[in-house]
């Protein structure tokens, strides 16, 4: 029993993470046929399976290192390729250099993004995330295409915008700016019935004009980490926009060691000059 669990993999997790590992792909191919709003949506539905994959792993019981590396790798997929060759294939394909140069930095940023967060995870601070989550920075992209498409603005058009867009993503996912991870939610406990009200609410606006107000909701959001790390910060240094803030655990534990050999001498070294201070003494 114990070796045939061990061999095996959760179906559903893994099922989920498929799923938005397949809405990505789907993303790519409706871009290459000139399917931008397809495409756009696709990207968020593969938001709501990431979203559930790990809440239901949690819930169930079945998490595992297999299906935390299979969620790394369909994010890449999901949140890094689709939304770079999305932007390319709507509005950068016309710029040259600089448009597949815009989409490569939000591709790389991704990629470094996820490696970083898989990195840090049980070290870093889980009420914030370092950098922009890429799902966010999909959503923004995404959001800006389907924007476009819903106005019928040709992409190629604002070409230089959608770069700029693009690109900003890719830098903000790879900086040090605090977003709130909305972690230390409690989803389990009460809440007025107004707030029940709130989110019907919020259903309607967003189904009204759906593009515009998820364009503007994670636009906001990604403002949110520049804006709250200029005001909370007295002096703002080069660490706090980018670099490394989480020291290395290796660096970390030969700093350590170095500091106790360290201390460890200067100990030894006041234990002898005592002891030879009490033998003139004696003498």
């Amino acid at each position: 029993m114990t070796e045939s669990k061990r061999k095996g993999i959760y179906l559903l997790p893994n099922l989920l993470t498929t799923a938005g590992l397949f809405s990505g792909f789907f993303a790519v191919v409706s871009s290459m046929n000139g399917r931008f709003e397809a495409a756009a949506v696709a990207v968020f539905v593969a938001m709501i399976f990431d979203g559930l994959d790990g809440r239901v792993a949690r819930i169930t019981n079945t998490q595992s290192d297999f299906g935390a590396e299979y969620d790394s790798m369909a994010d890449m997929v999901s949140f890094g390729m689709a939304p770079a060759l999305v932007a390319y294939n709507w509005g950068l394909s016309d710029l040259g250099k600089l448009g597949w140069f815009a989409a490569f930095i939000y591709v790389a940023g991704a990629a470094l993004r996820l490696a970083r967060f898989n990195t840090q995870v049980g070290i870093a601070d889980k009420r914030f995330f370092q950098g922009l989550a890429s799902p966010a920075a999909a959503a923004v992209v995404s959001g800006f295409v389907w924007l476009g498409v819903e106005y019928d603005i040709n992409g190629n058009d604002i070409g230089l915008i959608v770069a700029l867009i693009t690109g900003l993503s890719g830098l903000l996912m790879v900086s040090n700016f605090k977003y709130n991870s909305f972690k230390e939610v409690n989803w389990n406990g009460k809440v007025p019935f107004v707030a029940l009200l709130v989110i019907l609410l919020v259903f309607i606006i967003v189904a009204t004009e759906p593009a515009l107000v998820l364009f503007i909701v994670f636009a906001l959001y990604a403002l949110a980490g520049p804006i709250n790390t200029f005001r909370t910060v007295d002096k703002v240094t080069l660490s706090d926009v980018v670099g490394d803030q989480v020291e290395d655990a290796d660096f970390v534990s030969r700093v350590s060691t170095e500091e106790t050999e360290e201390t460890s001498a200067k100990s030894e070294g006041a234990d002898d000059i005592k002891e030879q201070k009490d033998e003139k003494t004696s003498n």
